[in-house]
C-alpha cells in the first residue's frame, strides 16, 4: 500500500530553510566523522584554499577549520544559513579563516585549479553525486582532493517501501561500489570510503529535532504546510529506524588525477 506522506520536494524551500536553521546540523554527521575524513587529506598548508559546498550553518565547517590549515569558504543557497554560518565562525574566533557566501553549487565563484579541497557533507545530492564530482573537479588543482558524504545503499537489494521512498527523495542513490566507480570515472583516484555510524543519524540528527519540531509547530499553528513537513520528517525517521541496515551515508574521498 502506497503511503500518503508527501514528498520532501512538495514543500516550500523557505519553510524547509526556516526549520533547519534552528538545528546545529542540517544532515547526519559528527565531528568525529569530519575529522576521520580529514585524516585522508594530505598536503594542506597555510596557503591552501578549501571550499565547503552546501555548508548550511557551518557545524562541520568549524570542525574542519580547527584542524585544517588554510582558508575555508562556505557556499550555501540560503542567506539565512550563511548569516548563521558567519555568526558561528565569529563566535568560534575563526572569522579570519572562515567566510560564508550565498551561492549555488552548480555555479561556483572559483577559478579553474584554484582549490586544494572541495568538501561537502550531506549536500551533493542537490546537484547529484556524478554531476557534482564532474563539475567541481575543474576547480581543483592537480592532486587536490574531493571529500563528500552521500546517501548510499548498503545492500544489493532492499524492501520495496524504503526503495520507493529513496527513489522519490533522491533517484541518484546507489550502492557504495557503484559510487566508488563513479568517483573514479569522474577523474579521481579513490582514496577512501567509509560508512557513517548510526549515531550520526540517531543522536546527532534526529534526536535534536524533537524539540525543534515542537517549536516549529507552535510557531505555525494551523499551517497545513508546516504540519505536513514535520510529518514528513517524522516519517523519514521512522523509516530509518526500520530499515537502517539497508542504507545510510558514506564518505567518499578522491584525489584529482
Amino acid at each position: 500500500m502506497m503511503s500518503d506522506i508527501q514528498s520532501i520536494h512538495d514543500f516550500d524551500l523557505e519553510l524547509i530553510c526556516e526549520y533547519f536553521a534552528g538545528l546545529d546540523r542540517q544532515g547526519p554527521g559528527s565531528p568525529e566523522v569530519t575529522n576521520r575524513a580529514l585524516d585522508f587529506i594530505e598536503g594542506l598548508n597555510e596557503n591552501s584554499r578549501i571550499a565547503d559546498i552546501g555548508c548550511g550553518t557551518g557545524g562541520q565547517t568549524i570542525v574542519l577549520a580547527r584542524r585544517a590549515p588554510g582558508k575555508i569558504i562556505g557556499i550555501d543557497l540560503f542567506p539565512r544559513f550563511i548569516d548563521l554560518f558567519n555568526a558561528n565562525a565569529k563566535k568560534a574566533g575563526l572569522q579570519e579563516k572562515v567566510v560564508g557566501r550565498v551561492g549555488s553549487m552548480d555555479n561556483l565563484p572559483f577559478e579553474e585549479g584554484e582549490m586544494d579541497l572541495m568538501w561537502s557533507e550531506g549536500a551533493i545530492y542537490n546537484i547529484g553525486f556524478e554531476k557534482g564530482l564532474n563539475e567541481w573537479r575543474r576547480y581543483l588543482r592537480q592532486g587536490g582532493y574531493v571529500a563528500v558524504s552521500e546517501a548510499s545503499w548498503f545492500t544489493e537489494s532492499r524492501p520495496a517501501e524504503i526503495e520507493e521512498f529513496w527513489r522519490d527523495a533522491y533517484p541518484g542513490i546507489d550502492t557504495i561500489p557503484a559510487k566508488m566507480a563513479q568517483l573514479q570515472s569522474a577523474g579521481y583516484m579513490p582514496v577512501a570510503c567509509f560508512a557513517l555510524p548510526e549515531t550520526c543519524w540517531t543522536d546527532n540528527f534526529y534526536a535534536p529535532q524533537a524539540e525543534a519540531q515542537r517549536a516549529f509547530l507552535a510557531k505555525h499553528p494551523g499551517d497545513a504546510g508546516a504540519r505536513g513537513f514535520i510529518e514528513n520528517q517524522r516519517h523519514e525517521q521512522r523509516l530509518y529506524e526500520k530499515y537502517k541496515e539497508f542504507y545510510g551515508y558514506a564518505f567518499y574521498i578522491g584525489k584529482k588525477l
